[in-house]
């Protein structure tokens, strides 16, 4: 076989730290495109960004040529520091340590879409930790709630 041929649908979910609800307008949109950016430069081009005000959600195809560990620490160290620089309130913008990565289905990507289109819908009956709670439990993660929330 003389070429690679990869398609790599991922879910990434990852909170501010201590879920601070910091992620406001008009800052909400500029930090999803780019973090659209950080992606789509690293070869992992991005379907849809989108969340709520304590916690991102992206959906892209990972490149091929890197390691989902190094898209993370690019897209967090890079959005953090950029962000800080958009308003003083924003000095004080961290990210959690951790981050949940889930891959997806070919066929469930437009439902994966159009979960992260509805965020602010969708948490008006959930919090961040019950819905990760639950993408946990869907995809069989053993996990100890001490850890999870740094």
């Amino acid at each position: 076989m003389g070429q690679s041929l990869v398609k790599n649908y991922i879910h990434i979910v990852f909170s501010t730290k201590y879920r601070q609800p910091i992620i406001l307008p008009p800052y909400d949109k500029e930090l999803y495109s780019y973090l659209g950016g950080i992606c789509n430069n690293m070869e992992s081009s991005v379907l849809k960004i989108g969340g709520y005000t304590d916690h991102v959600h992206i959906l892209c195809m990972l490149s091929k040529k890197i390691a989902l560990m190094n898209l993370l620490e690019v897209l967090k160290s890079h959005s953090s520091k950029w962000i800080k620089t958009k308003n003083e309130s924003l000095s004080n913008f961290y990210w959690q340590d951790g981050y949940g990565a889930f891959s997806v289905n070919p066929s469930q990507v437009d439902i994966v879409m159009a979960y992260i289109e509805n965020q602010h819908e969708h948490h008006r009956k959930k919090t961040f930790q019950e819905e990760y709670r639950a993408f946990l439990k869907k995809y069989k993660i053993d996990y100890d709630e001490r850890y999870v929330w740094d």
